[in-house]
């Protein structure tokens, strides 16, 4: 069996979504046995990084339990999709930056889970600009 892997794609718009739009996309999961795999989780979120306390909030969750053993559950394409919020859009500044991805989480029996994360901007923010002095 092949190593373990996630496949993840976003549909259209160069991973650039504007509030109210719908993102779509589907994951598939290879090279894990299938009775060794609890559930899979896909999570649209965003984070904060930079100074002080990062942030996290989940905007979609879907939470799918396998039962059996049934290897074309993983391997074929799942399809999702939700609807992006207002806010909070895109940052990139200079002391947080947040930062949106869908991230796709498989819990497997025995091993490391599997997670993949992958990044999509919401929205436009012009980047900051330092003040001259």
């Amino acid at each position: 069996m092949s190593a373990p892997r996630i496949q993840l794609s976003l549909e259209g718009h160069a991973r650039v979504y504007q509030p109210g739009e719908t993102l779509r996309g589907h994951f598939s999961v290879d090279g894990v046995e299938p009775r060794n795999v609890r559930a899979i989780e896909l999570s649209v979120l965003w984070h904060t990084h930079g100074k002080g306390d990062e942030d996290m909030s989940v905007h979609h969750f879907e939470r799918i339990e396998l039962a059996g053993g049934d290897a074309s559950v993983l391997r074929r394409p799942r399809h999702f999709q939700s609807e992006l919020p207002k806010s909070p859009l895109s940052y990139a500044g200079m002391i947080v930056r947040i930062c949106w991805c869908v991230r796709v989480r498989v819990f497997v029996t025995r091993g490391k889970d599997l997670t993949l994360e992958t990044p999509f901007q919401l929205g436009t923010v012009p980047t900051p600009q330092p003040i001259a002095t």
